[in-house]
């Protein structure tokens, strides 16, 4: 906080309205982020967050309202407009081309030449370590895309920004795919940046993270401008409340519950990942009715293709999975949902969540149209179906409640509520939960909860997936922890704290 010049306004957004044709995304908003600050923007999902920075880095023109960049008023059209104000963006989802190299991503457009315009590869490489150290963002230049971590690829889009010179920098959501170390080394960076004088403004509805790391931070809700407060002088509570509207419970309450029959049983699994590895190495693990069973872990210890060999996308080399007595180990998808009544919310909820062109009606029925009410004869309800569709946006908050839009113009948490609200209606006998709260605000967050505890409390079992372990530990009845792909340690929720699961994460023992 120490590095913040007041008498610097390097952003301001006065009155900005956006609209997108009868309704008002962003209706006049006002922000303002001096010289070496962090400013956080905190929202609910489709509160209009990425809406005012998308205007800002010239991706949507303002419908009304006037930006001012170091204290001339501008017009941003596009984002190369942007980028010559110095402004750069990181979106939630990375712009980066995987084939290529971190060299390459980063100097694409801007490429070094030598004579005749040929490309300097030796050139870019030596400006990518160049700036790579300079700002404490380790990177190996040579290295492919998608060879490389989640948090290294976000690493690739910072220094993309910084190498077009940025001198204000938005991350969108910079959070939502990292490990609890990744972001650690996140905030580092977030550090070496402001101490230079560039100014941050982070997308987030992370609570505790903007106490970590932000100066100040501008509220708003449902497209309006609700506050700007002072992150030192309120509390996490006083921020939820301003966000949501009301007040946020941070506890997760839940009964008491008798573990039902065994549900699932997975008998010495191995499944390779793409690159031939035994990612799921001898796995083994028992899931009850009635129960909430959490796998806890580091990212990259198999949890990802454990999720993908229970519902039928990758093949299992080894081992068995039993649904109580029945072999499912080689069930296709369509036979695991429809026929075992296997569910799952999937990290991924554009690549594997939804049809990102079909409209959210059509999301919310991608495994259940060929059967009535939503069908009959081969011939689509579509009465049924948007009957269906807008009594799911109305219980599970999805916004805009517009179920004709097409699932891309959702953001981001908008669209994990189609997935959670279309798996949690197709009454599963057992639901496979992997990061379901990826991306959501609080109040969502204790919606999600209450809705997987539900399904506990109605008999189901449920596998909950995540990397947070807080969610792990609020809402796990046991809690088994992932290491190189196998299990080694399991604890009753009561008795599990941070402590002994980080050691068990570790490859220790508890």
């Amino acid at each position: 906080m120490t590095s913040v010049d007041f008498s610097h306004k390097t952003v301001e957004m006065i009155d900005v309205v956006k609209k997108f044709g009868d309704f008002t995304a962003n209706d006049r908003i006002s922000l303002t982020v001096h010289r070496g600050e962090v400013h956080a923007l905190l929202g609910e999902n489709g509160a209009g967050k990425t809406t005012l920075m998308n205007c800002l880095y010239g991706l949507y023109r303002p419908t009304e309202g006037v930006i001012r960049v170091n204290g001339e008023d501008v017009v941003i059209s596009d984002p190369n407009v942007a980028i010559g104000h110095g402004i750069g963006m990181v979106h939630q989802h990375f712009k980066l081309v995987e084939p290529f190299t971190v060299a390459e991503n980063i100097v694409l457009g801007r490429e070094p030449t030598k004579t005749l315009g040929r490309l300097d590869m030796a050139e870019a490489e030596r400006q990518v370590a160049e700036i790579s150290e300079r700002y404490g963002l380790s990177v190996d230049p040579q290295a492919l895309i998608q060879d490389i971590s989640v948090g290294s690829q976000q690493r690739v889009e910072i220094l993309k920004a910084l190498y077009r010179g940025a001198e204000i920098l938005i991350l969108d959501e910079p959070t939502a795919v990292l490990t609890p170390s990744e972001i650690k080394e996140l905030i580092t960076i977030i550090d070496n940046l402001t101490s230079e004088g560039k100014s941050i403004i982070i997308i987030t509805h992370k609570l505790h993270e903007i106490k970590l790391v932000a100066d100040y931070c501008t509220i708003i809700r449902r497209g309006t401008f609700i506050d700007r407060v002072e992150v030192a002088k309120v509390s996490e509570q006083e921020l939820a409340a301003k966000m949501v509207g009301r007040d946020v419970s941070f506890s997760v309450s839940k009964s008491e519950v008798v573990q039902g029959d065994r549900a699932l049983t997975v008998d010495n699994l191995v499944v390779r990942d793409n690159r031939g590895i035994a990612a799921v190495n001898g796995l083994d693990l028992q899931l009850y009715h009635s129960e909430i069973l959490g796998i806890a872990g580091v990212d990259g210890n198999g949890q990802s293709q454990l999720v993908e060999a229970l519902m039928g996308l990758r093949q299992v080399e080894s081992g068995r999975i039993l649904l109580k007595d029945h072999d499912i180990t080689h069930a296709t998808p369509r036979q695991i949902i429809g026929d075992h009544h296997i569910c799952s919310i999937p990290e991924d909820r554009q690549k594997r969540g939804l049809v990102l062109e079909f409209d959210v009606a059509e999301n919310l029925i991608l495994e259940t149209y060929m059967r009535p009410p939503f069908s009959r004869r081969g011939v689509l309800d579509n009465g049924e179906i948007y009957r269906f569709a807008d009594h799911c946006a109305e219980t599970f908050d999805i916004r805009p409640r517009n179920t004709g839009l097409q699932a891309k113009s959702l953001s981001g948490g908008n669209q994990q509520k189609v997935i959670i609200a279309r798996e949690v209606s197709n009454n599963p006998d057992i639901l496979v939960a992997s990061q379901p709260t990826r991306g959501l605000d609080v109040g969502a967050i204790e919606y999600v909860h209450k809705a997987l505890i539900e399904q506990r409390d109605n008999g189901k079992a449920v596998l909950l997936i995540s990397f947070e372990l807080d969610e792990i530990i609020n809402v796990a009845d046991r809690i088994a922890v992932i290491f190189e792909g196998r299990i080694i340690g399991i604890l009753d929720g009561d008795e599990a704290d941070e402590n002994r699961i980080g050691l068990l994460m570790a490859g220790g023992s508890a």
